[in-house]
C-alpha cells in the first residue's frame, strides 16, 4: 500500500511539475511573439507617423507655423527609415491586405515595385475577446501610437493569440513626395490643402498582417535583396473591429514645386 502512495504522490508531483513546465513554456512563447511582432516595426517610420499626425492635427486648427517642425521632423525621419533593415521591397500587387483594415475607396495604389516601410501597428478587438484582454489589446495600441513599444509588448503578452496584429506599410517615395508637398503648402500658410496633403499621406498606407511581413521578410531574405513572389498567407478573421482607421484622402491639392530625392532599392533585411 505504501509502494502504491509512493507511486500515486511521485505521479502527482510528474504532473504538476509538466503543468507549471508548459504554463512557463507558454508564457515564453507569448513574450517571443510580442517581440518579434513588435520587432517588424521601424522606429524612425513609427515616430516620422507620429510627426505627421501632430502635424495633421495643427493643420486641421490652421496653425500653419506650429505644424513646420513635425514636418521637417518627419521628412528628416524617412529618410533615416529608408536605410532600416525593416524595410522590404515589393509591388503593391504583391501585399495581401489586412481584411480588418481594408484600404478606402480613394486610395491611390502605387506601380511596379518600391520600398515599404512599416511605420505603425495595431492590435484588432473582437466581440469574443475577454474583458481583460481587450482591456490590454487597447492600451497596447494607445502605446504603439505613442511610440511605446516596451508598454504595448507588455500588453501583448497579456492578449497572447487571441487578437491579431497587423501592420502599416507606408511607401516610401510617394509618402516623401507628398510629405515635401506639405510642407511648401504649409510653409505657404495654406493650411487647409497642406492638411489634404497629409491625409493622402496617410491614405497611402496599406495595412497587412505580421505574418505576411515575415513570410515576405524571409522570401527576401533567401532572394538575396530581390523583389519576392507574392506570399500566400491565410487571411484572419473579418468579424473584428480595428481600433484606429487611416483618414480617408481629401480633395486633389497642387503638385510638388520639385520632387522628393529617390532612395536606393532596398536590400534585404538584416537578420
Amino acid at each position: 500500500m505504501r509502494f502504491k502512495a509512493s507511486l500515486a504522490a511521485v505521479a502527482a508531483l510528474m504532473v504538476s511539475a509538466s503543468a507549471a513546465q508548459a504554463d512557463g513554456l507558454h508564457t515564453d512563447w507569448e513574450k517571443f511573439k510580442a517581440g518579434r511582432a513588435l520587432h517588424h516595426l521601424s522606429v524612425d517610420g513609427q515616430k516620422a507617423m507620429q510627426d505627421v499626425l501632430i502635424a495633421r492635427d495643427l493643420l486641421a486648427q490652421g496653425k500653419t507655423d506650429a505644424a513646420i517642425p513635425p514636418i521637417y521632423d518627419a521628412q528628416k525621419r524617412f529618410v533615416a527609415a529608408q536605410k532600416d533593415n525593416r524595410r522590404f521591397y515589393a509591388a503593391e500587387n504583391q501585399l495581401q491586405p489586412a481584411p480588418q483594415h481594408p484600404v478606402s475607396a480613394t486610395h491611390k495604389p502605387t506601380t511596379g515595385a518600391v520600398t515599404w516601410i512599416p511605420v505603425g501597428g495595431e492590435f484588432i478587438l473582437t466581440e469574443t475577446l475577454a474583458p481583460d484582454k481587450k482591456a490590454a489589446a487597447q492600451q497596447a495600441n494607445q502605446a504603439l501610437k505613442a511610440g511605446q513599444n516596451t508598454q504595448a509588448q507588455q500588453n501583448l503578452q497579456v492578449v497572447g493569440e487571441d487578437a491579431d496584429f497587423i501592420i502599416a506599410l507606408a511607401p516610401l517615395e510617394q509618402t516623401k513626395s507628398t510629405l515635401y508637398r506639405a510642407r511648401v503648402l504649409t510653409e505657404g500658410r495654406q493650411a487647409a490643402q497642406a492638411k489634404e496633403a497629409l491625409d493622402q499621406l496617410l491614405d497611402g498606407i496599406v495595412f497587412v498582417s505580421d505574418d505576411f511581413v515575415d513570410q515576405n521578410t524571409a522570401a527576401q531574405t533567401s532572394g538575396k535583396g530581390k523583389a519576392a513572389a507574392p506570399v500566400n498567407v491565410a487571411p484572419a478573421s473579418t468579424a473584428k473591429t480595428p481600433a484606429t482607421a487611416a483618414p480617408s484622402s481629401a480633395a486633389s491639392t497642387p503638385a510638388a514645386p520639385a520632387s522628393a530625392p529617390v532612395a536606393t532599392p532596398a536590400t534585404a533585411p538584416e537578420k
